[in-house]
């Protein structure tokens, strides 16, 4: 087993492999370790790129198709060896030299995860760094995992945290999160930042709604994966309450020989009384959904069409 593995999802990155590889051989010289690229549906160059490089420490992970970013890192994790587990932007943003200080430190001190943080970023303020702050304020708030950086995919794990953080969709801006659900010690240090040199990047104002989007299911995560019906089920009885006092209440007055038909709280009443039942109802259910995600088969979310290394090529 290796000591480190990289991991480093690509698409379209054909001008940044040659310079990023020498700079990973020149920062981890003398270190036992790998690196695993995958590329995630690359229309250009990219792929022959990284296979002119391929050697007993380089292998390539090609995805039949483009799957994002979190299923990507996801396929380059599970065809890892390493005991300790780094991931790395391919776009020559990150620094590469940041990471045997990180690899240091998480060893020494017996972290689970050592995030990186950009102090000094380099990117666009309006676009990229004002939204990104905003994601960051709310993800802190409503998840309680205090990171400066979600944003920064430079990080480092242990194996057994990596191999059970569970990426899907585009969860991977989550990380600190899925590790903290796992009970993992998390640490940051600042890191290096670089102005993108070549290509173009792949966000844009638009992944501050999808964030906020993914945020609301990181919530229910964090505080309810494991008892869904403490949130629904509290809603509805709540709710239940309220829809039974509406209409007792208007029980005693058609006793009293009111006409209740046509007012409002008596819509109200039905309301909160349906709504109630279907609340209780879903808590149910997401109980059973629960126990079926734990307890299901390991059946991967993507499919690989190739795998390069100095065995193949």
């Amino acid at each position: 087993m290796r000591e480190l593995s990289l991991v480093i999802t690509v698409i379209n990155e054909e001008d940044n492999i040659q310079p990023l590889i020498n700079e990973i051989r020149k920062a981890l010289d003398g270190m036992d370790y790998e690196v695993i690229f995958v590329d995630d549906g690359s229309t250009d160059a990219t792929k022959k790129r990284i296979k002119e490089f391929i050697d007993d420490r380089l292998t390539l992970v090609e995805l039949k198709k483009n799957y994002g970013q979190s299923t990507a890192m996801s396929a380059g994790i599970d065809h890892s060896q390493g005991k300790y587990i780094a991931l790395l932007d391919g776009d020559l943003q990150n620094d590469p030299s940041d990471i045997p200080f990180m690899l240091h430190l998480l060893k020494k001190e017996d972290w689970d995860v050592v995030a990186g943080n950009r102090k000094n970023r380099k990117d666009g303020i309006f676009f990229r760094k004002i939204p990104s702050n905003i994601a960051n304020y709310f993800i802190r708030r409503w998840t309680k995992v205090y990171i400066k950086d979600y944003g920064c995919t430079l990080k480092i794990f242990k194996r057994e945290i990596a191999e059970d953080l569970g990426l899907y969709g585009e969860l991977h801006r989550f990380i600190p999160v899925l590790a903290a659900m796992q009970g993992a010690r998390i640490t940051q240090v600042d890191v290096k930042h670089h102005a993108r040199k070549f290509g173009r990047s792949k966000y844009g104002l638009g992944r501050t709604f999808r964030v906020l989007s993914d945020l609301v299911t990181m919530v229910f995560f964090r505080r309810y994966i494991q008892k869904p019906m403490h949130l629904f089920g509290t809603m509805g009885f709540i709710s239940l309450f309220f829809g039974i006092i509406i209409n007792i209440y208007l029980l005693v007055l058609k006793i009293m020989g009111h006409d209740i038909w046509g007012k409002p709280i008596l819509i109200l009443g039905l309301l909160f009384l349906l709504g109630g039942i279907q609340l209780i109802t879903i808590g149910i259910i997401a109980e059973i959904s629960v126990r079926t995600y734990f307890e299901a088969g390991n059946k991967k979310t993507y499919q690989v069409r190739k795998i390069y290394n100095a065995a193949t090529v």
